[in-house]
């Protein structure tokens, strides 16, 4: 049997222990190892409690111990950049949270990097091991709904009642919920139409004047293949996720498609009529994730969201915050 894949958490907090934790328990490719944050008191305890058997001092002891494969990346967004080459430069494969960097810049500096090292190199868009997007992508492949023309991911939830402080400051969060979920939104679309951004208009709001990033957003994309598409986030209102695409001959809906938390029902409607429905559930989502990134690590099939994936995904943020600043519409190179 072949041994796991030694993982450890570099920036260990909520995310961690609400999606990770359980999905590094029903690995069966994975194995978690150690971890390290910032606060190396909650980070002692996090380790007792989780029963982690390495808690490193530092980031450097993490990237550098022979006892670690690979590293899970999880601190706030402007360290990532960093957190990724210090992980290269020690030989560790990375899988980096989304969004991947605070600029598309440092993500091309964060692909070529890996690229160099020969080391796999994967961004954490865990929806693309959804089996809501992939039932949403095998019925557009096989024409159940002729040629996309419109398509629409919404993603709202209540970040000033969330626990990430972090998330409101914009030297450590990539925006507010452009970045945070609206990153989610672009990269979901991409995958199950299979097509890229060209240009993006922004229209934001903030909750008041003093707020540094933006509170709501819709952004209206041109995709390749003259597909339109909108994507509409907020972090001001309960939970909710929608993705539907509207094609020449019929209708996708996934109420809750991007959600990993509960059941989701998959339409397909033709002419009005309901031709076909089925009832998913992505609580393996993570899971499927950790052990596809094991898979690439041991040569097997390439992970969903490379490291082009993660500049491809920057390049349309930072498309969608400079149209915010100038009003205008703005292209992608």
């Amino acid at each position: 049997m072949t041994a796991p894949v030694r993982f450890a958490i570099l920036g260990f907090g909520l995310h961690a222990v609400r999606r990770l934790l359980p999905a590094f328990a029903d690995s069966q490719a994975t194995q978690l190892v150690g971890m390290w944050r910032r606060d190396q008191e909650a980070a002692r305890k996090n380790c007792a409690e989780h029963n982690i058997a390495h808690c490193f001092s530092s980031a450097e002891d993490l990237c550098s111990s022979p006892d670690v494969d690979a590293v899970f990346i999880t601190s706030p967004d402007a360290m990532h950049y960093a957190d990724t080459l210090l992980a290269l430069r020690h030989g560790k494969a990375v899988l980096c949270e989304k969004p991947v960097a605070m600029n598309a810049t440092e993500a091309r500096e964060m692909a070529e990097a890996a690229k160099q090292a020969g080391l796999v190199y994967g961004v954490a868009q865990n929806f693309r091991y959804n089996r809501s997007l992939e039932w949403l992508r095998e019925r557009i492949q096989s024409g159940k709904i002729g040629t996309p023309q419109f398509a629409h991911a919404e993603f709202d939830y209540p970040a000033d009642r969330a626990p990430r402080k972090w998330i409101k400051d914009p030297s450590l969060a990539c925006g507010g919920p452009i970045g945070d979920v609206g990153v989610h939104c672009i990269d979901g679309l991409r995958y199950i139409l299979d097509r890229d951004v060209e240009s993006i208009s922004t229209l934001a709001t903030k909750s008041s004047p003093d707020d540094q990033v933006e509170a709501t957003a819709s952004l209206q994309m041109q995709m390749t293949g003259d597909v339109l598409a909108n994507v509409t986030v907020s972090a001001r209102t309960p939970y909710r996720t929608l993705l539907q695409i509207t094609g020449s001959e019929g209708v996708l809906t996934a109420e809750n498609g991007l959600t990993v938390d509960r059941p989701i029902e998959m339409v397909l409607r033709r002419a009005g009529e309901i031709v076909e429905t089925e009832t998913v559930t992505n609580n393996d989502a993570y899971t499927r994730m950790l052990d596809a990134f094991a898979q690439a690590m041991r040569g097997g099939q390439p992970f969903a969201a490379t490291g082009e994936d993660g500049v491809r995904n920057m390049l349309a943020l930072d498309a969608a915050f400079r149209s915010w600043k100038t009003g205008l519409r703005e292209t992608i190179a």
